[in-house]
């Protein structure tokens, strides 16, 4: 796992995963690893309730009948479609299910104006076809059609940034749970016929920004159960979540640097003030382009993290915090700068002599940061 610059979830919790099976007694849908109750444990973390004899972490930060809905929706033959705005971890959620489900969470594709049938169903190897024909050893199966032969979980995303025909062809294989290929022939004893097996499902994730980009079908909506994924208000859920990304990104970096509460604090605070500038914003051109998630604030987290540890005295500061913030959130030029600087002068101007802190030093940065971009 050292080897890798991002490993999947079953590789990175593989000891956890193995040590859950181990002690799993409940009933298991299909060809599952865990059952139900396990992988929502997996996913949401142990409590002293759950008698185990060890402490799982929790792994991903919201409402448990999320996750349980889920959960539910994979153990029956509808498809499950996880819905929200950018950075509200849909897609590492989908992760986490796949590896505590089927042990590979790897099975993607990725939806985008380029995607073809080809890519959820199957495609050719040229040489081997124009050496041997076609067979079944020249095809190249999709995620879709692999996860189908293993009775596994294959994952879609961004389902809304591929055009309709790519999702009427999803349409038959959450229906019928089989691919029809039929270039190879076939006398009636189903060799040109992949059929599903027990345990096969598809979660895709949409972004709620898209809506009509290539809106769903109504048929294709059927065959989805969907789980609407909300972005994150509550602080206290908030400040884990990033606080948990924080820490697997020093790991990650074998970086030896403390984050102060402090600032943590003040990173919160920063991001709740753009949200409530944006929701009060009477126009587009008054709100940053950025959609203000969870993700884009441990980026600029990150972004300040690695800033200090490589440029700065091995240790967090205020100033750098805030220069980060400007830096990954001023998009647009001018409007995203003027927004900011709006920002700095009618509320952390005044906090920061109301306060102290952290929060002048916060200004300051911020101040010499739009300085810097303008």
């Amino acid at each position: 796992m050292s080897d890798l610059l991002r490993a999947p979830a079953e590789v990175k919790y593989a000891e956890e995963l193995d040590w859950l099976e181990s002690v799993d007694d409940s009933p298991k849908p299909f060809s599952w690893r865990l059952s139900p109750k396990m992988v929502r444990l997996f996913i949401l973390g142990s409590e002293r309730a759950d008698g185990l004899d060890r402490e799982i972490a929790p792994k991903w930060f919201g409402d448990r009948s999320f996750v349980e809905r889920s959960i539910v929706t994979l153990a029956s033959d509808r498809g499950l479609l996880l819905i929200g705005d950018p950075g509200t971890g849909k897609s590492w959620l989908a992760e986490l299910l796949s590896a505590a489900i089927c042990r590979n969470s790897t099975l993607v594709v990725q939806g985008t104006a380029g995607t073809t049938e080809d890519h959820i169903k199957y495609s050719w190897n040229v040489s081997m076809v124009i050496a041997k024909g076609q067979s079944r050893e020249s095809m190249i199966p999709s995620p879709i059609m692999t996860a189908m032969e293993a009775g596994s979980i294959g994952r879609f995303e961004e389902l809304t940034r591929s055009t309709s025909d790519v999702q009427d062809a999803l349409i038959s294989i959450l229906s019928e749970k089989y691919i029809s290929v039929p270039e190879l022939g076939g006398d009636g004893d189903s060799d040109n016929i992949v059929f599903a097996k027990p345990g096969f499902s598809v979660i895709a994730t949409a972004n709620s920004r898209d809506r009509g980009v290539n809106d769903l079908s109504s048929a294709l909506k059927r065959r989805f159960n969907f789980v609407r994924i909300p972005v994150v208000t509550n602080k206290k859920s908030e400040a884990e979540i990033v606080r948990f990304r924080t820490e697997e990104l020093l790991r990650r970096h074998h970086i030896d640097l403390d984050v102060p509460p402090t600032l943590l604090d003040v990173l919160l605070q920063s991001f709740a003030d753009l949200r409530a500038s944006a929701a009060a914003a009477g126009s587009d051109d008054e709100k940053l382009e950025s959609a203000l998630s969870t993700a884009e604030q441990i980026g600029v987290l990150e972004d300040a993290i690695l800033h200090s540890n490589f440029f700065g005295e091995r240790a967090l500061t205020a100033h750098t915090l805030a220069s980060s913030l400007v830096g990954s959130l001023a998009r647009r030029e001018p409007e995203d700068l003027a927004i900011l600087n709006k920002y700095l002068h009618g509320v952390v101007e005044p906090r920061s002599k109301e306060q102290g802190g952290s929060w002048p030093e916060f200004l300051e940065g911020g101040r010499d940061a739009i300085a810097t971009l303008s």
